[in-house]
């Protein structure tokens, strides 16, 4: 069985989620966002720790808020950058080199379930770089900014919509953030610096639900998913933890 480290990088400004509170920190039925998406994966077997990248601005609330959580789940608060790559190459340089492989997942990403993250971590074990996605379904229109106006239909045929957990092998991912000035244009995502270094990623077919919390729409739909779930008891809290419900 590989050893897996778990970056979750919440150090976001969450400018459009609207409000005081940043999206990781709201609470979905009960949990914070981010303790949500960090439940898929501490309890596992095969993860040996999990890194939380958090604002430095954010540091002392969460700790207040949350140091029970963090105790109890063996995780690691790390400081963030002023972008997403620094704030995974932060956490990154903590990950030891008897790591295997590295997963990288959204903070404000709640709604995976442990199937689609045997299915990621597998195809990360064998092939080296894997993440999961989802075939785009709805037509795209390339839109001129300055008029609103379309300028073109885009073929969907062969494109995924990106999700995480993206698994690396541990000394890929380390190459890539160390050689990231290298590659030109904006890096959305880990799977991109990969690719960059010629390295294939295979996709594994994630889910619809597996969506990121952006709107407070969005935090509305992940709620009643939520709900859902606990009727049909495929959602279980973690022991001592539900005491968030008092927000």
């Amino acid at each position: 069985m590989s050893s897996v480290a778990v970056i979750i990088p919440a150090a976001g400004q969450s400018s459009r989620f609207g409000g005081r509170e940043k999206k990781p920190f709201a609470s979905l039925d009960g949990r914070p966002v981010w303790q949500r998406s960090a439940e898929l994966f501490w309890t596992r077997d095969d993860v040996a720790k999990v890194y939380l990248v958090i604002a430095p601005d954010d540091r002392e609330e969460f700790r207040t808020r949350f140091q029970h959580v963090i105790a109890f789940a063996n995780a690691e608060v790390v400081d963030g950058g002023k972008e997403r790559l620094e704030s995974v190459a932060n956490a990154l340089a903590r990950v030891p080199d008897t790591i295997d492989l590295v997963a990288v997942h959204d903070a404000v990403r709640p709604l995976g379930t442990q199937a689609l993250v045997d299915a990621v971590f597998a195809a990360g074990a064998k092939t080296g770089a894997a993440m999961l996605a989802i075939p785009v379904a709805d037509t795209l229109k390339r839109v001129d900014p300055a008029t609103n106006r379309i300028v073109e239909t885009v073929p969907r045929t062969g494109l995924w919509q990106a999700q995480t957990p993206q698994v690396f092998r541990r000394d890929w991912l380390v190459e890539a953030y160390a050689r990231r000035s290298e590659f030109p244009g904006p890096i959305t995502d880990d799977a991109q610096l990969v690719e960059a270094l010629g390295h294939a990623v295979t996709v594994v077919p994630g889910s619809p639900t597996n969506f990121k919390i952006t709107t407070k729409d969005d935090l509305a739909l992940a709620e009643s998913i939520v709900k859902q779930r606990i009727k049909k008891q495929d959602d279980r809290p973690v022991a001592g933890f539900h005491e968030e419900a008092k927000w």
